[in-house]
């Protein structure tokens, strides 16, 4: 899944998250620094998330996608009052898009780096999305 396309799924996504308020691109955020991402405003808050793309091995930018599906990565939706990773995370694992075969917490990792927050979302057909927070 592209940014375009991982933008395409996350914004009604998250809009429709628990204790969501608003939901919006950056670049309808008026960020035009970073390409392609999400601002979300709940909790009395607003929290930015960028978003990159890595492709899959042997893809090419000047052709389509193929979506390969499998067992879908799922969760539980996460509480209202989450911690913005957790959140995030939560919705996309809620979700269970067959597409979707892992959704790693940076926070979490082993090799984890302190306020090193954000996901990487691994697809079924070897591509992965980046989302970092701003």
């Amino acid at each position: 899944m592209r940014p375009e396309q991982f933008l395409d799924f996350i914004v009604p996504l998250a809009q429709g998250g628990p204790g969501a308020v608003r939901v919006q691109t950056l670049a309808d955020s008026g960020d035009t620094q970073h390409p392609f991402g999400i601002a979300v405003t709940r909790g009395g808050g607003e929290e930015r998330w960028q978003v990159i793309g890595q492709l899959a091995p042997g893809e090419k930018h000047d052709t389509p996608t193929v979506a390969v599906t499998g067992d879908p990565a799922t969760g539980p939706l996460p509480a209202a009052d989450a911690p913005s990773e957790e959140w995030l995370a939560g919705i996309i694992l809620a979700a269970a898009s067959p597409e979707i075969s892992a959704v790693t917490r940076w926070s979490t990792r082993e090799d984890a780096r302190p306020g090193h927050i954000g996901l990487t979302v691994d697809y079924h057909n070897g591509a992965r999305t980046f989302i970092r927070a701003l």
